[in-house]
């Protein structure tokens, strides 16, 4: 049996992603966002939403630009802390022992030790309430190498020990249970099964 709750944000779990900002140094900044996704493929473009009140959210809004990093296993303790310290207050880049990385189209910096940094252009800051969407086009991806098949040149996700957000918790995400079309693939192959069984 389950309980009626008030409306609430229940989607989970989500991404914890490290967003960085800022067109030079002395305004580099660093916030932790756990509300993101993608919204188009073609062209590929994602959001994130900010409370107006966040000190990224000016500069991404004069800017127009920022980097979406992936957070792992590692970057735990980071991500954290930069989700709950102000970089009005603290240069998060140095407290965290994180380096600023120049990225191939934007002016904003990608994080070098997250796996995969995503830059970003704004496209619309749409305001919702709490939080505006700045939704944006993606306009390059930086990937680290060691998270290619040496063989194949295949992005292999898994080892880069990835994060998620559930409920004002971080989790490591856990085993790998499928991949796309697999429930597809494996009812053909019980069909083909229980033809030649006759059945």
């Amino acid at each position: 049996m389950k309980q009626s709750w008030k409306p609430g944000t229940m989607i989970s779990p989500v991404p914890a992603v490290m967003v960085s900002c800022g067109e030079s140094p002395e305004h580099y900044n660093i916030i932790t966002i756990a509300w993101t996704g993608t919204i188009c493929s073609e062209p590929a473009m994602c959001y994130i939403s900010v409370r107006p009140e966040r000190h990224s959210y000016e500069i991404i809004k004069r800017t127009g630009e920022f980097v979406i990093n992936l957070t792992t296993e590692a970057l735990a303790e980071a991500t954290d802390w930069c989700g709950v310290r102000s970089g009005r207050d603290f240069n998060k880049f140095e407290m965290c022992g994180l380096t600023p990385e120049k990225c191939k189209v934007v002016a904003a910096p990608a994080i070098a030790e997250a796996p995969i940094s995503i830059e970003c252009r704004v496209r619309e800051v749409m305001p919702l309430g709490s939080h505006d969407m700045f939704i944006a086009e993606v306009v390059n991806v930086l990937v680290d190498e060691s998270l290619l098949d040496p063989e194949s040149g295949k992005l292999d996700l898994q080892r880069a020990h990835l994060l998620c957000y559930a409920h004002g918790e971080y989790f490591a995400i856990g085993r790998l249970l499928g991949t796309f079309g697999w429930t597809v693939k494996g009812s053909t192959r019980r069909r083909e099964i229980r033809r030649a069984k006759g059945k």
